[in-house]
Order: structure tokens, then sequence, then C-alpha cells
């Protein structure tokens, strides 16, 4: 989905004058003053369609990818890369995954 642009940008924080958050605000009128802080990546020029191995996607893809599971807090297990169930990176499998997300 993300290939072909010239950069990736992942959403951090939010700044409400000189206020900075990391959580969106409660409230209509809360969010509506916000701005939101992004993280800007290099963008990928080739396709991801179909890769099945980490190795083989574009750097780019890759730092997006680490830095959006730092923020999310919790690590990536698949990474889908077309509609077809083989057209998957699998980094971990979820159901063999430990319980505690270690």
């Amino acid at each position: 989905m993300l290939d072909g642009l010239p950069e990736g940008r992942l959403c951090t924080g939010y700044l409400d004058g000189d206020t900075a958050s990391e959580i969106l605000p409660f409230g209509a009128d809360e969010v509506d003053r916000c701005e939101p802080v992004y993280e800007v990546f290099p963008g990928w020029n080739v396709s991801t369609f179909g890769t099945r191995d980490w190795k083989d996607l574009p750097e780019g893809a890759r730092l997006f990818l680490e830095r959006l599971a730092q923020v999310a807090g919790v690590p990536i297990d698949l990474v889908s890369t077309g509609p077809e169930r083989d057209q998957t990176i699998v980094l971990r499998h979820p159901f063999l995954a430990p319980l505690n997300g270690g």
C-alpha cells in the first residue's frame, strides 16, 4: 500500500499550542486544535507485492515497520504483501508467540 510513495509518515504525537502529547486528547474541540507530529521516512519505488522474506523488503519499509512497532509498543508478527495467504512475511508466528508479549 505504501509502495511508490516519496515518503512515509508516522504520527507520533500531537501539539495543542505549546503542549505536546503522545495521546490524542479527548473531546472534539481539543482534537480540532491539535496538529499531528510526524516522523518522516524515505519512501521506496520498488514493489513489495508478494514478498515473503523480511530481508527482501526495501530498507525504507523495514525502517518504517520497525519504528511503527516501537511507537505502538508491540512487536509486528506478520506483514501482508498481497491478498493471498502465502504473500505474508512471518516474523513471529502469532499463535506460537508467548502470551506475555515477550
